[in-house]
């Protein structure tokens, strides 16, 4: 018997089959299976649960052979649980796993034991060898699959109104799911991470894009152009989340020592063309700022004062020396450190500048 996800709900309601096997590579979807199952089966008198896991070699399928054969002395009914992360038992395995398929399929639903067997994704190859064969015959397949962008939209909003939240209809709550997607799409975890804040965050009832965006963008993953985006607007506490953010996810430091350094150094030379009479769009221009930077600069630069921007820059030059080995009395011999205080110092220039 082949069942989807969407499936298995209905099917344990009618009846458990005594044997099921879950193959896939989307972990979320694979654990929520696995506890709908489990569930199940609790209320049908299988109290105790065994779980089996590793390669062939590793494996004492002798030891599954008598878990799945005995009976516990306070439980009649038992979950046996074998985890071939591999997806090859070796000769052995597959030799005992048809055994256990044979066993499944002559007691039925009157088995006193629920074998639950977890794969990664089968392949063709896996899929023709004798023990999954026996094992699809004797109970129920269950193939896990990513979930695929387009359906991510209605899979957000339908998480969502399991905590009956919900997003307005129309365009607007096409756009707000689809920024959703954008935000989350290839990691289905942080996606039902997210949806769990929202509920947390928020009470049942619409949400707008203002407060999803708030949300997502709190773990979303960073690159380089936002953390400069981040300190050219002066959001301190931002900006030293997503540096961390990069460095968890192993940015060089060096990498985004130039980066920042790049923006200090434009601003001094816009600052130092406006100063000297040029208009903005052409010490824009001067500062080699383009896009969302221009945007930036254009925004921080009217009320700096060039003396300000003349120490960040000495700054600059120190943490460049500390990535070299270079250390400084006043600054922290850690290069990681360093970089979190020039990131402090240029958002906090920016945030004053942006105040007045």
């Amino acid at each position: 018997m082949q069942l989807s996800p969407s499936q298995l709900s209905s099917h344990l309601q009618q009846r458990l089959a005594p044997l099921y096997v879950l193959h896939g590579d989307e972990p979320l979807l694979e654990q929520e299976a696995l506890d709908s199952i489990r569930v199940a089966a609790r209320q049908q008198g299988f109290a105790e649960r065994t779980v089996f896991s590793g390669s062939a070699t590793q494996f004492d399928w002798s030891a599954v052979l008598a878990a799945s054969a005995s009976q516990s002395l306070f439980a009649e009914r038992q979950i046996v649980e074998i985890r071939i992360p591999t997806g090859k038992p070796g000769r052995e395995g597959g030799q005992v796993l048809q055994r256990l398929a044979q066993q499944a399929a002559a007691s039925g639903a009157a088995s006193d034991t629920l074998l639950l067997v977890i794969l990664p994704k089968a392949d063709r190859t896996m899929q023709a060898t004798p023990w999954f064969g026996a094992l699809a015959d004797a109970g129920a397949v269950l193939r896990i699959d990513p979930v695929p962008r387009r359906d991510m939209p209605a899979w957000l909003a339908q998480r969502m109104q399991r905590h009956g939240q919900h997003v307005p209809v129309g365009e607007e709550g096409l756009r707000i799911l689809s920024f959703f997607t954008d935000c989350v799409e290839g990691n289905l975890m942080a996606a039902h991470q997210e949806v769990e804040k929202l509920a947390l965050l928020y009470p049942p009832g619409e949400l707008g894009y203002e407060q999803i965006a708030a949300s997502v963008l709190n773990v979303a993953r960073y690159s380089i152009n936002d953390l400069s985006s981040a300190t050219l607007a002066g959001q301190v506490l931002r900006s030293q989340k997503i540096l961390n953010g990069l460095l968890a996810e192993g940015e060089a430091v060096v990498r985004l020592h130039s980066v920042l350094a790049n923006d200090i150094l434009g601003l001094y030379r816009a600052r130092q063309a406006l100063d000297e009479g040029a208009p903005m769009p052409q010490a824009l221009r001067l500062a080699r700022a383009w896009g969302p930077k221009e945007q930036g600069f254009e925004r921080v630069l009217p009320r700096l004062r060039l003396p300000a921007i003349a120490r960040i820059v000495q700054s600059a030059h120190t943490v460049d020396g500390i990535n070299k080995g270079l250390p400084h009395t006043a600054w922290p011999t850690d290069p990681t450190a360093a970089m979190q205080r020039l990131t402090l110092q240029l958002s906090r220039l920016c945030q004053r500048s942006l105040a007045g």
